[in-house]
């Protein structure tokens, strides 16, 4: 068995990581949707706008709670959810800076973009994996 090497990423980098992973499925953006357009929204008033089951909808907003996307409050028997602002200006943060002007040092990478490969000699590496079938003309006549 191969060694995995895992690597250690700043708080925001891991928070970043765990909000996008948390977005990473359509319905969970639009629940974040409905709920940027109006918070304090309970799970039914949700799923009378997205047509799933109530147990599907609960689930996705696990998740977003799980990710720190919604705050959950409890007002009397009903269950409430709101967006939870902070998380949501931490993504801004990064999609709006970062971005645009972070600079990896190529010299000092220690993630996947260590690579020693040159595209030219895998583009030929993969040249022979092109299977050929010269003699299928052949054999359907």
């Amino acid at each position: 068995m191969g060694v995995t090497k895992h690597l250690d990423f700043d708080i925001e980098t891991k928070a970043i990581g765990g909000i996008c992973k948390a977005l990473g499925h359509p319905t969970r953006i639009q629940i974040m949707t409905l709920l940027w357009k109006k918070n304090n929204r309970t799970c039914g008033e949700i799923v009378e706008l997205i047509p799933l089951a109530q147990s599907t909808i609960s689930k996705h907003l696990l998740e977003l709670k799980k990710a720190n996307l919604v705050i959950i409050k409890n007002e009397g028997k009903r269950v409430v959810y709101s967006v939870e602002v902070d998380n949501i200006q931490l993504l801004k943060k990064y999609l709006s800076s970062y971005l645009s002007t972070i600079e990896v040092p190529e010299k000092n990478k220690s993630t996947v973009l260590t690579t020693k490969h040159k595209t030219s000699s895998i583009n030929g590496r993969l040249k022979q994996y092109n299977y050929k079938f010269p003699d299928k003309n052949k054999t359907a006549l």
